[in-house]
């Protein structure tokens, strides 16, 4: 196989994890696994199928109030209703996330050579990221739940990110939202109690996202041992930051009312629940522990870190 091999100056590049791998050799493995693992969920899923009787949308161990005071008192009739309605409020923000990944990859590559793999694949991310907002649209749809989408603050927010964010910046933040919610996703693909729609959907998204978190692991690694210092100080912060504002979004708090449920002791009791913060920090490690092997959890960007309730 012909490779591209990119400047030698940046050649044997380094950091707490290693030696940095050549840019264009890892486009092209993940150019290769795109094309041997890569799903059209419109053919893939059978959409028409019903929805199955007594199956959750969401495993009920993650639920935002399970195991609370409130959860033991609900029926399980209500507390499988609360699972539908987060399974499309996070269906809901994927799909915004998504769209500023979009925006944020073709961004990084807009002055990149167009016959480089790295760009190749960034664009083949794309398309992945194009379908996978699709697929959750359908499957939002097929639950019968509304779409949640974000606070107009957090909206307008994600617009002056698009705007100023840094490289680096950016691939933390894009994994940020992808390293949660696939560990959740991992969770839920093999889980027979799940509809079988929703097992489907899942696991689409943990095989293709995992080339998109390598290929943002591999890049944000590159970044914080060339960006300048006043951009890795910026990136430490606006990814804390990114971090507090994920988690007050990431389940919608209408959520709670649609179901019937008084929505200000509900966001209470998830709030103080000991099993939700732990669902939060363990499906956080992985990326908490690299963030902070290669530089990105110092000062105050760890502080916010630890005010969203990710880092333990």
């Amino acid at each position: 196989m012909t490779t591209v091999t990119e400047d030698v100056s940046l050649q044997g590049l380094r950091d707490a994890l290693g030696v940095l791998k050549d840019r264009e050799q890892v486009a092209l493995r993940l150019l290769e696994s795109s094309a041997k693992h890569s799903f059209d969920p419109d053919r893939e899923l059978d959409w028409d199928a019903p929805v199955e009787e007594g199956k959750w949308f969401w495993p009920p161990e993650l639920v935002s109030l399970y195991g609370t005071p409130l959860w033991k008192k609900m029926p399980e009739e209500q507390r499988m209703d609360l699972a539908r309605h987060e399974a499309a409020s996070l269906a809901s923000l994927g799909i915004w996330f998504e769209i500023i990944l979009m925006q944020l990859l073709v961004r990084h590559i807009y002055d990149k050579s167009v016959t480089s793999a790295h760009v190749r694949y960034a664009l083949t991310e794309i398309a992945d990221e194009c379908r996978h907002s699709m697929m959750f649209a359908r499957m939002i749809q097929k639950g019968g739940a509304p779409t949640y989408p974000v606070t107009r603050l957090n909206h307008n927010l994600a617009r002056i990110l698009k705007t100023v964010s840094t490289t680096p910046g950016s691939f933390a933040c894009t994994l940020l939202g992808e390293e949660i919610l696939d560990w959740m996703q991992r969770l839920t693909f093999p889980d027979e109690r799940v509809q079988t729609i929703v097992r489907g959907v899942t696991r689409i998204h943990v095989v293709e996202e995992a080339r998109h978190v390598r290929y943002a692991r591999e890049e944000l690694r590159r970044q914080m041992v060339t960006a300048p210092r006043w951009e890795r100080e910026l990136t430490r912060l606006s990814c804390g930051e990114a971090a507090r504002v994920f988690s007050l979004a990431f389940v919608n708090p209408k959520v709670y009312s649609d179901v019937g449920l008084d929505r200000r002791e509900a966001v209470a009791q998830v709030r103080a629940s000991g099993h939700r913060r732990e669902v939060m920090q363990t499906g956080a490690k992985r990326l908490t522990d690299f963030l902070d092997d290669i530089g990105v959890m110092r000062g105050v960007g760890r502080r916010l870190w630890r005010s969203s309730g990710l880092l333990a």
